[in-house]
């Protein structure tokens, strides 16, 4: 990723928020002889553990492709994202762009236990469902989890500690606070680039008042 001090996000606490935020994530491997392979799975946030700390898991042939564990992955967690016009500036000269809060987690998978994995699954499904009046959870019935305890064989589990990481939050922080203002007023209006997940976060990056 290009460094830009301006946009540059490289607090912690700050991460693993966008990474609870925005569970849908692309694992990126270079594997010697294949070149670069790409998953998409959702992630969790180890909350337990320190720093930052991934848990997901994928299919085994997945798994395969990528020789997960046996070297170096990469994580990529997008956050709000979208065009930004300059008809909306009210100033001159000006370009398009495009804003985006985006995160590239590295580390080496470490592969979990059928049990681990297990727990993980249960955990991804205990997450999305809470938020439902009737959650649908993996141990809801005994059926259910039988059904779950067969599948969890097709699939594996792993942790990943974030070993370093690049991230960036662009967020018109370069222009002026009435241009920063427009944009964001643009971005709450009905119309093709009407976005709200956007202007709450340049309004939140910007401490801008609602």
């Amino acid at each position: 990723m290009r460094p830009n001090t301006d946009y540059l996000l490289d607090d912690v606490a700050t991460i693993r928020e966008l990474v609870r935020e925005n569970p849908w994530a692309s694992i990126v491997s270079f594997v010697p002889g294949k070149g670069l392979i790409a998953s998409h799975y959702p992630i969790l946030l180890d909350d337990d553990a320190d720093g930052i700390v991934l848990l997901s898991h994928v299919g085994r042939p997945d798994e395969r492709l990528h020789e997960l564990g046996g070297h170096e992955a990469m994580v990529i967690i997008y956050g709000p994202q979208g065009y930004v016009s300059p008809s909306w500036y009210d100033a001159s000269p000006a370009v398009p762009t495009w804003n985006f809060a985006v995160a590239h987690l590295y580390g080496t998978p470490e592969l979990l236990s059928d049990e681990e994995n297990l727990q993980v699954l249960e955990r991804l499904v205990d997450h999305f469902e809470h938020p439902l009046p009737e959650p649908y959870l993996m141990n809801r019935t005994l059926e259910n989890a039988d059904y779950a305890a067969r599948i969890v064989h097709g699939t594996v589990g792993f942790r990943m500690r974030v070993t370093r990481f690049e991230a960036k939050d662009k967020m018109s922080q370069d222009k002026p606070a009435g241009v920063i203002g427009r944009v964001i007023d643009a971005l709450g209006k009905p119309g093709p680039y009407q976005n709200p997940a956007l202007a709450a976060r340049m309004r939140a990056v910007n401490e801008v008042s609602a």
